[in-house]
Formats: structure tokens, sequence, C-alpha cells
């Protein structure tokens, strides 16, 4: 069985947010002071195994666990088992995580041993201030030992990094070569229009077109034909050892490739992170309805996905999406 949307684009990769709490709170993610949402608003890790497993019937051969911070999840383990135990008999091909790597040392071994080979760790500066300054009160240290657990564990690493104007634009190339000293894929991400945090996004926004050029000045890059399911356009050059991507949702839009959909935690399903439409599997997980009813209701949510995000970052006008990041977990 195959999902496809109303575009004939083939859907096979399901982001699932598992909370919406974090350890950290960087600033284009969330507010310093957030109201996280009450437990009983969250999906249960039944409630989500249950919703993945119709997913996967349908076609679904990725998953992405997200949060907020996923590793924040009490039980966490014990879902990434479960459904690492779907891979020998069902379409399920692969988990994966995304994660500020601050409880990677703790739980590294744990991923591996469950079945989780690659991962994503969101890490915006090697500076040890700045690193604080985005997180607000993260300890860099503290992720750089995670990723090097991972890695010890045979855990592939790619590093996300959200250029930021007037905070780590000018530590781009300081970045690749410290990924490229660790043998680890990098990606550049622009900052997207989500929900305000303590700073409108219009001066967050920095054009990874200028900084691709400016970084091609000095690498020499070559485009790659690698893919990882993901929005990531790849580039490599004869002077690194890894491969640099670019996401750009703003100065290049990607959605004619789109293969994915995410649920938040609350268990709303948004067909685009770019839109605020969503079909809601909460109370229908709660109530006394079939997975074939389930399964209806996504293949209705596919029928209405959008061609493509209609992100907007000027002075002018607010936010498009009316939720912060973490709810819906990137």
């Amino acid at each position: 069985m195959q999902l496809v949307d109303q575009f004939l684009r083939k859907i096979n990769y399901l982001r699932v947010s598992v909370t919406d709490r974090c350890d950290l709170r960087c600033v284009y993610c969330m507010k310093e002071k957030m109201n996280f949402l009450p437990k009983n608003e969250v999906l249960s890790l039944e409630e989500i195994e249950r919703l993945c497993d119709n997913f996967i019937d349908l076609g679904v051969e990725k998953i992405r666990l997200t949060g907020g911070e996923p590793l924040v999840r009490k039980n966490i383990i014990h879902l990434i088992n479960n459904l690492n135990k779907k891979k020998t008999s069902t379409n399920l091909k692969e988990i994966t995580l995304t994660t500020n790597g601050s409880l990677l040392k703790r739980y590294a071994k744990d991923l591996k041993e469950n079945g989780i080979n690659r991962i994503n760790v969101s890490l915006d500066t090697i500076i040890e201030k700045k690193f604080k300054e985005i997180t607000r009160f993260g300890n860099l240290q503290n992720t750089l030992d995670g990723i090097e657990e991972a890695i010890k564990n045979g855990i592939k690493v790619k590093i996300n990094t959200v250029v930021f104007k007037n905070f780590n634009e000018d530590q781009t190339t300081n970045l690749i070569n410290w990924a490229n000293s660790k043998l680890l894929d990098l990606t550049f991400i622009e900052v997207m229009p989500m929900s305000d945090t303590d700073m409108p996004r219009h001066m967050q926004f920095v054009s990874l077109d200028k900084i691709f050029k400016k970084l091609n000045n000095k690498y020499n890059f070559n485009q790659s034909n690698y893919k990882t399911g993901g929005p990531s356009n790849y580039f490599v050059s004869e002077k690194l050892d890894i491969k640099v991507g670019f996401i750009t949702p703003l100065s290049n839009n990607f959605c004619a490739t789109c293969n994915r959909v995410r649920i938040s935690s609350t268990g709303k399903m948004y067909m685009c992170l770019g839109q605020n439409d969503y079909v809601d599997f909460r109370e229908i997980l709660r109530t006394d309805r079939g997975d074939e009813y389930i399964k209806d209701k996504i293949r209705f949510a596919l029928s209405i996905k959008p061609k493509r995000h209609d992100f907007i970052i000027n002075s002018e006008v607010k936010p498009y999406i009316n939720r912060h990041m973490n709810e819906t977990g990137g």
C-alpha cells in the first residue's frame, strides 16, 4: 500500500512530536517563560504507537521522533523499542530522532540497542558563551559529550544549525570545520515564521542564499545527489570530508518533493509545517473508533495536503503560523 497526496506525492515519512517539553529554551523555538501543556492533553505513548501503526499500515517507512526534546519524555525508550520490533514485519524501515543532545550521554547506548542508527542533533554554536545565550541556560559540554557518546555507540550523527541574524551567521565556517573534524554532516536551516518568541521573526531571519555564496567562495561546493528523505539540499567539497546541507523554506521553496506529514504532541496531524490546517486525532484515539476509521481520516488529511507552504517573513506580516516550533516538532 502507498500513501499519496492530492498532487500524487508519495508520503512515506512521519514526524511525531512526543512532547512539547524541553530542557532548553532556544530563543527561536520558544519563549523564556513557556506554558507547557497539561499531561492529559498530550498523547500517551500507547496512543502514539497506535497512530504510528496505522501510518505504517498505509505505507510509512520512516518515523522521526521529535519534541520539544524527545528524550525528556518518560519511558521514551519503551516506545522506541516497540517501534523497532515492527521493522521486521511491517513497512517500517527506519526510526530516527532529533535531539538537542543534552541527554544523549545518558541515552545513546539505549537508543542504539533499540534500533536508532541515525540521529540529528540541533547545535547552533560551538562557542560556550553563545550556546548559553541561544539556549538561555544550556551547557555546551553536555551536548558535545552526548555527541561523542552517540558516535562511540555507532550512531550516525548529523548536525542541524539554525542560522540566526546577529548571532551565528559569522560562525558558519567554524561550524563546518568543526563538523568536518568529527566527520559529521552538517545542515544549515533558515529561521521559519512560526509563532513569535521574545523577538519578532523578521529580526531573526537570514537568507541562506547569502550564506551559501560566501561559503561557496571558500569551499567551491559541488551539488550532491545524497538524500535522507528530508528537505536538505546537500553539497560536497574537495576541501571537506563531509556533506553540507541547506534547508531553505523561504529562499528556495522545496515543497515539490515533500514526502512527509507531522503529528503534534497533542495528536494534531499537520499536513504542512507552513500551514495552520490540521486533522485532530486525539479525540478519535480516545473514543471508540476502529483503526479503519483512523486510516480513513489519514487518507482524508492527505487529500487536502497543500501544494506548498506560505511562509512569509517581514516586519509588516505577523508570523503566518500560530504555534511554536516545540508543539509541532519541526
